[in-house]
């Protein structure tokens, strides 16, 4: 079946719609039509050559999607044509270790390894293989994912606010209820207030936290800030001294979302002893990270996360539900809604730091 898509023909250069085709699903397999896509940093990284899972083009980006399911392979039973569907990042084969553990952030299935350097072929470009970001492609008409990354949504819930569920806030929120389980009463730092860290935010008046302070160099981040519940804000500079300043002798949880390996290092010296700390954002490979001894031997923690270490059919689900009850805000996070035609003033917008999220709309 022909599609539309954008595609990536060369580092560094803006995408180019193109009339790709798209096979049908095999065992397993569902073919969806994409309804909404968020642009996320991890499509920046890979425009600009820096995504690990990115090494050869063409390439199909796009992961934060939503849309409705078109056709189904042969044993699928969870879902059917018509369904609405959010696209999970992963989809947890449930036999190997990580997830025999619980972790399905883990999973080592080979469905899911397929799927995160690309993805099974499934898309061709004048007859030449055209791989897919972590195996979705949701910059396109359509993908063919596996049944387990479909993850059910009601009917009638909007496909733009769903499909950042998939990403930016399943990622935030789970940092924070899945990786830090933070506590009623705490308190919380947040560097880096973009859409990610927007949900982390948001994620932390859920968990009860009573002092959020939100860090970022943009006073119109800052502000966002404050509208999804963050107590107090803050220009970064010296962070121990800063939080220190509103929170003695520092906070019971920071989350750095830069990416910054020197961020990174005031971050966690603005916990208190006994603090945590998540890293959110992901350093560039190579960058080492220097820490002083010291402050770990507080009992100090620092962890990272994948994707907010989530289970997607049982996550998802219920942050769909936070936000049909007035408690999750989703359509806040929206700052532009954009056609596939302008995928590329899309990328332009999110790189300037001028929106927290713009989706792509079909």
């Amino acid at each position: 079946m022909l599609m539309r898509a954008a595609v990536l023909t060369g580092f560094h250069a803006p995408m180019e719609i193109r009339d790709v085709e798209i096979a049908d699903p095999g065992p397993g397999e569902v073919r969806v039509q994409i309804k909404a896509s968020g642009v996320c940093g991890s499509d920046l990284k890979a425009i600009d050559g820096k995504s690990p899972v990115v090494a050869r083009l063409p390439f199909i980006l796009g992961h934060e999607s939503a849309g409705v399911v078109e056709s189904t392979g042969p044993g699928v039973t969870g879902v059917k044509a018509g369904d609405h569907v959010i696209i999970a990042m992963n989809g947890p084969c449930g036999k190997c270790r990580g997830c025999g553990a619980g972790r399905f952030h883990l999973c080592s299935g080979r469905a899911r390894t397929t799927a995160i350097m690309g993805g099974p072929p499934r898309v061709t470009l004048a007859g030449e293989e055209t791989r897919r970001f972590i195996g979705i492609g949701s910059f396109a008409e359509y993908t063919v994912v596996s049944e387990a990354m479909c993850v059910k949504i009601a009917p009638d819930a909007p496909f733009d606010a769903m499909c950042l569920l998939a990403c930016a806030v399943v990622t935030g929120v789970g940092a924070v209820l899945n990786v830090a389980k933070v506590t009623p009463g705490s308190t919380v730092l947040v560097v880096g207030c973009g859409g990610v860290g927007l949900n982390v935010v948001q994620g932390a008046v859920l968990a009860g936290a009573t002092t959020i302070i939100a860090a970022d160099v943009a006073d119109q981040k800052l502000k966002l800030a404050e509208r999804f519940g963050a107590t107090h804000t803050l220009v970064p500079g010296d962070l121990p001294s800063q939080v220190g300043d509103l929170v003695r002798g520092g906070v019971d949880y920071v989350f750095d979302v830069t990416g910054v390996p020197g961020v990174l290092a005031r971050a966690f010296a603005a916990t208190q002893p006994g603090g945590t700390t998540v890293m959110v954002g992901s350093p560039p490979a190579g960058h080492a990270i220097e820490l002083d001894p010291g402050v770990l031997f507080a009992s100090r923690r620092l962890m990272g996360t994948q994707g907010g270490d989530a289970a997607p059919q049982r996550d998802l689900p219920m942050l769909a539900e936070q936000y049909l009850r007035g408690r999750l805000d989703l359509n806040g996070l929206i700052s532009e809604r954009l056609p596939l035609e302008q995928i590329d003033d899309a990328v332009a917008h999110t790189r300037q730091g001028a929106v927290a999220r713009t989706v792509i709309v079909f």
